[in-house]
């Protein structure tokens, strides 16, 4: 009967190293792409908002922030499923980051869920959406940031995370979110969390192929 035999250290090391390299070369090659497509359908619908409430003045026109989770929601496994199939089965890493991103979709599919039962009872608790695009989609993005080594990740998250964090202050200070300040601040949010890096990622893509 062999033995088993013990990886040693160095050898954990070696496969850790590689399978987040492994990784970082496939979000490399396809999410620039999806992060492309959050970042500018969230500044065009954010920008949209912005110019009808300051020409209509009407608050109705906030129900098409629904568009960007309609459009992105149905977009991104297209796009996700399309991209493993050119790259390959997905490692240990690869599983971690997508579940890690499933985790955000539920939380904003249940923070919208409990924002209409709210409205429903007649009570506005829309500014909470805020602290998930603001808080949690920038910390899950600083995490993937850490696990694949990749910087444009962590400082656009940063970037996002100490916006949303100003903004938690604001609502925590009962300050109004004025259409005025506020539109400009969340497109700069995600131009920095997802237009930069999905150009960055494009961009090695293109130099390593």
């Amino acid at each position: 009967i062999m033995e088993e035999r013990k990886i040693t250290e160095a050898e954990s090391i070696e496969i850790i190293t590689s399978m987040i390299s492994r990784t970082k070369e496939r979000l490399e090659k396809g999410y620039g792409d999806i992060l492309l497509m959050w970042g500018y359908l969230t500044v065009a619908v954010t920008a949209l908002i912005w110019v009808l409430l300051v020409t209509t003045n009407n608050p109705a026109v906030n129900w098409l922030w629904f568009l960007i989770g309609l459009i992105g929601g149905i977009s991104s496994p297209i796009m996700a499923k399309r991209k493993r199939m050119e790259t390959g089965a997905m490692s240990y890493t690869d599983r971690l980051t997508s579940n890690m991103w499933s985790v955000v979709g539920f939380t904003a599919i249940a923070s919208a869920i409990l924002c209409l039962g709210f409205l429903f009872i007649g009570k506005d608790s829309w500014s909470m959406m805020f602290a998930f695009a603001l808080i949690i989609v920038p910390m899950a993005e600083i995490m993937q940031g850490l696990v694949i080594k990749e910087n444009s990740l962590i400082a656009g998250g940063s970037i996002g995370l100490l916006i949303g964090l100003f903004i938690m202050c604001c609502i925590s200070a009962h300050v109004p979110l004025m259409v005025t300040w506020f539109m400009p601040l969340f497109i700069m949010a995600f131009a920095a969390m997802m237009i930069v890096p999905g150009h960055i990622l494009n961009s090695k893509a293109k130099r390593e192929s």
